[in-house]
């Protein structure tokens, strides 16, 4: 955008900005906040909130969604609003602008609702069900732990160890999740075991 901008006008937008914010530093911004809390209940009327953590990151912030439509009188649910929790010690209902996106990812056209395989040879993905798709999975782990486990290393010590597969963990979960993942992982021997924090 190619803009012409004078010292006069550049003077005039300057004073008015800096005028605005006197004037909110002065207090007279509570008459915004006033108007943005007499609108809000009306937005949000009627729908569902849940809380929930940001999908981003590792900071694992704190996130509100609001949804229309009753699933217990069989009707679909639909995000139509998200916001930072006020509430949440994290982010104190602060977003990032990713998170502050969330929103567009729900909805997003491309995004992937179930597990899609391609086969061998294949030049495409079909889908399946998620039953079938955590079946493969621990049908391919167990079929890799069973052909690699080593049990004992040459001195004949028992080291217990899984190193051809890998594990990458969730960083946006609870303490007791992580807690509980990381037993796991480490009691079937995998070595190679990370955290999507450092990714």
């Amino acid at each position: 955008m190619n803009m012409d901008l004078s010292r006069r006008a550049f003077l005039r937008t300057a004073g008015a900005g800096l005028a605005g914010t006197s004037l909110g530093a002065l207090g007279f911004g509570e008459v915004e906040e006033a108007h943005a809390a007499a609108i809000r209940p009306f937005k949000l009327a009627a729908t569902t909130e849940t809380r929930n953590t940001c999908t981003y990151c590792s900071v694992a912030c704190g996130i509100l969604l609001y949804s229309k439509g009753s699933l217990a009188k069989g009707e679909k649910a639909e995000i139509i609003h998200v916001e930072g929790d006020p509430d949440h010690p994290t982010n104190r209902g602060t977003l990032c602008p990713k998170g502050a996106a969330l929103l567009d990812m729900v909805r997003a056209e491309t995004r992937l609702q179930s597990p899609r395989i391609r086969k061998a040879g294949s030049d495409k993905f079909e889908r399946i069900s998620w039953d079938e798709a955590l079946d493969r999975v621990v049908r391919h782990m167990k079929a890799d732990r069973d052909a690699n486990f080593v049990a004992k290393n040459k001195d004949g010590v028992t080291v217990n160890r899984w190193t051809t597969t890998g594990f990458l963990a969730a960083s946006a979960t609870t303490n007791e999740t992580a807690f509980a993942t990381y037993k796991v992982v480490r009691s079937a021997g995998i070595l190679v075991f990370d955290n999507q924090a450092r990714v």
